[in-house]
C-alpha cells in the first residue's frame, strides 16, 4: 500500500510531539486541581501556568475559561452572555446554530464577507446584541473582516464573539469580546478548548470550577498539551515558501483540467481549499481519493458524513451543482510540499478518468 497522505487538517490535525510529551507529563500529575492538599495545589499551579502560557502565546490579555472544546465554548459564550439578541452569520459552523437557536441570521455579500450594511441596520434598535462572526470558514477558507465587524458591534454597544477554531496559531486573534479556540485544530489534544473573554462580566456565572463559569474537574493533562501546542510555531504559506509554491502549482493545474476553486474571491486562508471537480460528485471523489491513499473531506467533519447539500456553500452563493462536486483539502503544521504535489497529480488523474466516463 502507498503511504497515506493526510489533508483533512481542518477536521483535526495530528498532535505535535511537544503536545504528546506534555500530556504524558500531565498524566503523572494526577491530583485534582481543586483539592486543598499539596498534591492538589501542585496540580492547580500547573493548570494556572498552562492558562498563562496559552494567553501569552495568543497575545490575549483578558480571561480564559478552559472548556471541552469549541462547541462547549460556543454554548457558554452564546448561551450565557449578558445580552439580549443573538445574531449569527449565515456561514457559521453548525455548533453556532445549536448554541443560539432562533438567532437572527446575518447574510454574507457577494465577496463572501458579512453584510456590513445589514448588520448596521439590524443593530440600530439599540438592544444590546451578541454577534457571532467566525474568523475563517471551515469549508472554504473564507476569512471575515473582523476589524470592521468589531467597530460596527462596538458602536452599537454589543458583544462580538468570534469562532477562531480554524485560525488560531496561524493568524493573530481578532480583538473580539469573546474568542473560541479549539486545541485539536492546532496540534493539541482533542477534548479541550477555551473561551477567551475580555472580562468575566460578559457572562452569567454558573458555579463550579473555572472561576465559577464552568463546572467539572479540570483536565490538566490536556491543558498542558494545549499550552505546548499553541506555543509551537506554524510554518508560513506564501509565495516565498515551498508550501506556498506547491499550493500555487495546485491552483495552476486544476484550471485547465476543468477544476473550479470554490470561493476564488474575497480574503482566503492559505490552509483550506475548496475545489470542485467536473463530472464527479463529492462522495465519489472522497472514495477515489481514499483508495488512492489521500484523506480529504467534503465540508466540515460534523456534517460531511451526512452527504446533504452544504448549508455553508449555499449561503456563500455557490451553485448547488458546483457544491455537489466540491471537496475540501486542508493543510496543517506537518504538511509538506511533496504531499500537496502528490495530491495535485492524483486530482488530475481522477479528473481525467471522470472526463473519459462523461
Amino acid at each position: 500500500m502507498a503511504a497515506r497522505i493526510y489533508l483533512d487538517h481542518a477536521a483535526t490535525t495530528p498532535m505535535r510531539p511537544e503536545a504528546i510529551a506534555a500530556v504524558k507529563e500531565g498524566m503523572r500529575r494526577w491530583a485534582n486541581p481543586s483539592s486543598p492538599h499539596a498534591e492538589g495545589r501542585g496540580a492547580r499551579a500547573a493548570l494556572e501556568e498552562a492558562r498563562a502560557r496559552i494567553k501569552a502565546a495568543l497575545d490575549w490579555d483578558g480571561e480564559l475559561i478552559f472548556t471541552s472544546g469549541a462547541s462547549e465554548a460556543l454554548a457558554i459564550g452564546l448561551g450565557r452572555a449578558k445580552a439580549g439578541r443573538r445574531i449569527v452569520s449565515a456561514v457559521e459552523h453548525d455548533a453556532v446554530f445549536r448554541a443560539a437557536p432562533g438567532a437572527e441570521v446575518l447574510p454574507v455579500d457577494r465577496s463572501g464577507n458579512f453584510d456590513g450594511d445589514w448588520l448596521s441596520e439590524a443593530l440600530a434598535s439599540g438592544e444590546r446584541p451578541v454577534v457571532a462572526i467566525q474568523s475563517v470558514n471551515s469549508e472554504t477558507g473564507q476569512a471575515q473582516d473582523l476589524m470592521t465587524a468589531a467597530a460596527i458591534v462596538r458602536e452599537a454597544g454589543g458583544v462580538l464573539l468570534s469562532d477562531c477554531a480554524q485560525s488560531t496559531g496561524k493568524y493573530p486573534l481578532p480583538r473580539a469580546d469573546m474568542v473560541v479556540v479549539s486545541a485539536h485544530k492546532l496540534g493539541g489534544p482533542p477534548g479541550i478548548g477555551a473561551l477567551l473573554l475580555r472580562d468575566f462580566g460578559l457572562l452569567e456565572p454558573l458555579g463550579g470550577q473555572e472561576y465559577g463559569y464552568r463546572a467539572g474537574t479540570e483536565n490538566l493533562p490536556a491543558a498542558l498539551g494545549f499550552a505546548a501546542a499553541v506555543e509551537a510555531p506554524w510554518p508560513a504559506v506564501n509565495l516565498e515558501t515551498e508550501l506556498g509554491a506547491a499550493v500555487q502549482r495546485l491552483h495552476r493545474a486544476i484550471g485547465p483540467a476543468g477544476g473550479t476553486p470554490v470561493m476564488g474571491y474575497g480574503t482566503l486562508s492559505a490552509w483550506i481549499k475548496a475545489i470542485a471537480m467536473p463530472g464527479m460528485s463529492a462522495a465519489a471523489q472522497l472514495m477515489r481519493f481514499d483508495m488512492a491513499s489521500f484523506a480529504v473531506s467534503a465540508g466540515s467533519a460534523c456534517s460531511s458524513g451526512t452527504l446533504k447539500p452544504s448549508r455553508v456553500l449555499a449561503s456563500f452563493g455557490v451553485d448547488p451543482e458546483v457544491a455537489a462536486r466540491t471537496i475540501r483539502v486542508s493543510f496543517g503544521w506537518n504538511t509538506t510540499a511533496d504531499e500537496i504535489d502528490a495530491f495535485r497529480n492524483a486530482w488530475l488523474e481522477i479528473a481525467a478518468a471522470a472526463k473519459k466516463v462523461a
